[in-house]
């Protein structure tokens, strides 16, 4: 006889149908598994057995095939356990009930006949839902968040017996758990603006990437507060969505990394001697790197002039689009990547170029070089340049404290909104096509003109006419201005600093 069940297989975050067929035949005993399985779901077939027996199915005197189509693409994962033990069940006639194809199955088995949850669970189940499927048969995992999709039932259940009930009318109602919603966890942040003496003009710079999402480098000496910027940076962003919670969980699970579930927006800071595949992702079975999971946050490389100039020009691409695509023999994953990067480094190998207090000890030669281990395509990714200084304590802490992050993160959030009004979506100023963006913000024929002439002055490059409107947009929105003016452009200038000239002194 012959049953097909429906499954979700996994490449990366994008979830594809998979149709398990089964077919049982009189004959000798044998059981086979095609499709493209790979090692762990060749020993599905074991496990298959011992929990069809723990049920009083014997399989003896039967000739089993169980196809996973698509044939094409290779199956990874004990997930298919559950629908291959199923589509046995039901052409062997144990299951005497009508499956539809909008049901799918998910899970792995233990000998016992108990299911368990797999990796990547919740990407299964966010890509069943885009998928069509209107009912999903998955294992109890109290890892996973309550969810609240309209279309989409959840049956969470413990054993093949609890399924067989449910199937045949024999289990009550009350035992399936309807997705729900859950209160938004409250974000609580280590750092605070507050905290922060001094360094007002950076920190507006930074209200205006949080407000845009615009790449932020900060050059200065050590000591000056580039690594406290940082970390305090996520105290203003906006909270996450419930989609972007998720997601940003479902890669946290497919790298096998921790997470808390709230609804702050991530934040990575790997180091200089981490290896590129731990920063890009990749591996023989490709894994989220750190700027997968920096996405829909913030992305910290502390001393970027200290990783491998190979690795840090790989980051272009997710730069640019928001992804990476890890291509490997058997198949080409991509992951999503689109995080705010923000950069420090010294100005020279001392650390003391251009310092009032410290005599700086390289030469020219040696500066040059350093500077140039980050090479002008990736320089010229980063819409905010800072030059920052040593601030004076004393001197900062008579002028009092300056806002809080909830009061910036505020402005930011209002900004943030005027953006997704104006361009129908979740899109920041930073991310919106260049045509998209001068349709909706027109700047004034004196304004080109001005901006076409400063880039005949200075040698700048489309992108970088382009970076100032951005800029200039998202100072616009932060005052809640419909047009951009010309002292926003001015602004905007300043912030973006001259990579061939003088930058912004903060």
């Amino acid at each position: 006889m012959w049953a097909r069940v429906t499954s979700i297989g996994l490449k990366g975050m994008d979830g594809y149908r998979v149709n398990v067929e089964v077919g049982t035949y009189v004959g000798n005993d044998s059981f086979k598994i095609v499709g493209l399985p790979d090692a762990a779901v060749k020993e599905s077939k074991e496990r298959i057995i011992a929990a069809l027996g723990s049920l009083g199915v014997m399989l003896h005197g039967n000739k089993i095939i169980i196809n996973l189509s698509p044939a094409d693409q290779k199956k990874m994962g004990p997930m298919f356990d559950f629908p291959m033990a199923m589509g046995v069940l039901l052409s062997l006639h144990e299951i005497e009930a009508v499956i539809p194809e909008d049901t799918g199955f998910i899970g792995a088995l233990s000998l016992s006949g108990a299911l368990q949850p797999v990796e990547g669970m919740l990407p299964a189940i966010l890509s069943a839902r885009k998928l069509g499927i209107q009912r999903l048969y998955i294992p109890v995992d109290e890892q996973l968040p309550d969810l609240d999709f309209i279309g989409l039932d959840l049956i969470y259940v413990t054993s093949l017996k609890d399924v067989i009930g449910h199937l045949t009318g024999q289990w009550t109602p009350s035992t399936i758990k309807k997705v729900g919603t859950k209160p938004t966890c409250l974000v609580n942040y280590h750092l605070d603006f507050q905290q922060i003496i001094g360094q007002d003009g950076a920190k507006h710079a930074l209200e205006v990437a949080a407000a845009g999402e615009h790449h932020v480098l900060m050059t200065g000496p050590p000591g000056c507060g580039k690594s406290l910027l940082a970390e305090s940076f996520p105290s203003i962003l906006p909270p996450l969505t419930k989609e972007a919670q998720l997601e940003v969980l479902s890669l946290y699970q497919l790298s096998r990394s921790a997470y808390s579930r709230n609804d702050q927006p991530p934040f990575r800071s790997p180091h200089h001697s981490a290896s590129g595949i731990s920063i890009i992702g990749g591996g023989q079975i490709p894994r989220p790197g750190e700027i997968s999971l920096a996405h829909h946050g913030v992305l910290f490389l502390d001393e970027i002039g200290e990783f491998p100039k190979k690795t840090l020009d790989l980051l272009r691409q997710p730069l640019e689009n928001g992804f990476i695509t890890i291509s490997r023999t058997h198949a080409s994953i991509t992951y999503p990547a689109s995080f705010l990067l923000i950069a420090a480094r010294n100005p020279c190998p001392c650390g003391y170029a251009g310092s009032n207090t410290h005599y700086c000890t390289c030469s020219t030669k040696q500066i040059i070089s350093y500077q140039n281990r980050l090479s002008g395509p990736l320089r010229d990714r980063f819409d905010i340049n800072l030059s920052l200084r040593a601030i004076n304590i004393e001197a900062a802490a008579t002028v009092g404290k300056g806002e809080s992050s909830k009061i910036v993160r505020e402005r930011v959030q209002e900004a943030r909104e005027r953006q997704y009004q104006r361009y129908g979506g979740e899109m920041c100023n930073s991310r919106a096509p260049y045509e998209v963006l001068v349709h909706d913000n027109p700047i004034t024929e004196v304004q080109q003109t001005m901006l076409q002439q400063l880039a005949l002055e200075k040698n700048w490059t489309n992108r970088t006419q382009i970076k100032i409107i951005r800029l200039a947009r998202t100072i616009a929105d932060l005052q809640g201005s419909s047009s951009i003016t010309d002292q926003n452009i001015h602004e905007a200038i300043q912030l973006n600093g001259d990579i061939n000239g003088d930058r912004h002194h903060m």
